[in-house]
């Protein structure tokens, strides 16, 4: 955690091990191809002496993250690591298509084994990041950026959500769903309430909220108010319960289900898609809040959102105070490749590459 405070601070450029905390097997090439590990052995048997330089890129534009972890594990698992070269962008670059963003100049058999492994941390690290970039500029496209919530626990492994969620925050994620995401960068995970708080209150959404409020004085109050598939209803009850303690009201309807206030209002039907949470609702519950005098009450919305559906949301202007994002942000889409491009100071590369120097990067000292 210290290491995370002094890099937030500025006191130091990369993190290490210390907060990554590789597999040790990595050593043990566990991790790695097999045909890497047996090019290190011949490497060693017939070229030892060779200098090679390897060359990261990938083919869109991206915010870039992942480099901090990849210096960190060459530096921890690579043979006489003071003795390579490494040139790289850092997290939270912008870069394009095919630009350089590292370079590691040294003999084969002390790091490249690594290869494969560098290239998947900064795909998956990248993947998050630029999605979640691109999800935030969605939520700003009215002009006032509108908070995104990462909620990407229960859509991958468990064990994804510390790197996850500090390439979220890479990206511009406002926060975190878990204690975990936030490891990296040094904060707390924050959430509300889930639908399984007001099933133990036998769908009672007054009194849930009330417990919540008795048990977490300190928290901003925010229900979630789809429980009853009834949002605007739940809304305005706990609202009147709790006048200004109520901060907001999260709708999280599923895309299977019409809200019961199209059901009593069934003229308002046929021009849209009522089901899950959609724009009319969203603008319907709004009015109805503010209608009551509750303007100060927020409207947070999750449930399958992405780039693409925030940005239709904001073309429409539609009243939303804050986004849940969750599954959207963790398809990878960003591939990232390999190349061994110089041999002993040389152009030596397969067909139809070659080494792309890029003044963006910098000398990483050891």
């Amino acid at each position: 955690m210290k290491e995370i405070e002094l890099k937030m601070q500025g006191k130091i450029s990369r993190l290490t091990n210390h907060t990554f905390k590789f597999d040790e097997r990595i050593r043990d090439g566990w991790f790695s191809a097999v045909y890497f590990l047996k090019t290190r052995e011949l490497v060693k048997k017939y070229h030892e002496d060779n200098i090679i330089t390897m060359q990261f890129f990938q083919k869109d534009e991206a915010v870039l993250c992942g480099t901090d972890e990849v210096i960190a594990l060459v530096k921890t698992f690579a043979d006489r690591p003071e003795e390579l070269e490494i040139h790289s962008l850092k997290d939270g670059d912008k870069i394009s298509p095919f630009e350089t963003v590292l370079t590691i100049t040294g003999p084969y058999q002390s790091f490249g084994y690594l290869e494969g492994i560098i290239d998947g941390i900064l795909a998956r690290r990248t993947s998050v990041s630029t999605n979640v970039y691109n999800v935030v500029k969605a939520a700003s496209y009215s002009g006032q950026q509108k908070p995104v919530i990462f909620m990407g626990d229960r859509d991958d492994h468990y064990t994804t959500q510390a790197g996850d969620g500090y390439a979220a925050y890479i990206g511009g994620a406002t926060a975190q769903a878990t204690h975990a995401m936030n490891e990296w960068w040094g904060k707390h995970g924050m959430g509300t309430m889930p639908h399984a708080l007001i099933q133990m209150f036998n769908g009672d959404i007054v009194a849930a909220t009330q417990a919540y409020q008795e048990t977490f004085p300190n928290d901003d109050l925010i229900a979630l108010v789809d429980y009853n598939n009834d949002a605007i209803t739940d809304s305005l009850k706990v609202a009147r319960k709790f006048g200004e303690k109520l901060k907001g009201v999260r709708v999280d309807t599923s895309r299977t289900l019409i809200d019961q206030y199209f059901l009593r209002n069934q003229h308002l039907l046929g021009t849209f898609d009522p089901r899950g949470v959609n724009a009319e609702l969203i603008f319907a519950l709004r009015k109805a809040l503010d209608d009551e005098g509750y303007d100060h009450v927020k409207i947070v919305v999750s449930g399958g959102f992405s780039e693409k559906r925030i940005l239709e949301f904001e073309k429409q202007n539609v009243p939303v105070d804050m986004y849940g994002v969750g599954g959207s942000l963790l398809k990878l889409k960003v591939g990232f490749t390999g190349d061994n491009v110089m041999l002993n100071g040389k152009h030596q590369a397969k067909s139809g590459r070659k080494y792309r120097p890029n003044p963006r990067l910098e000398k990483v000292e050891f």
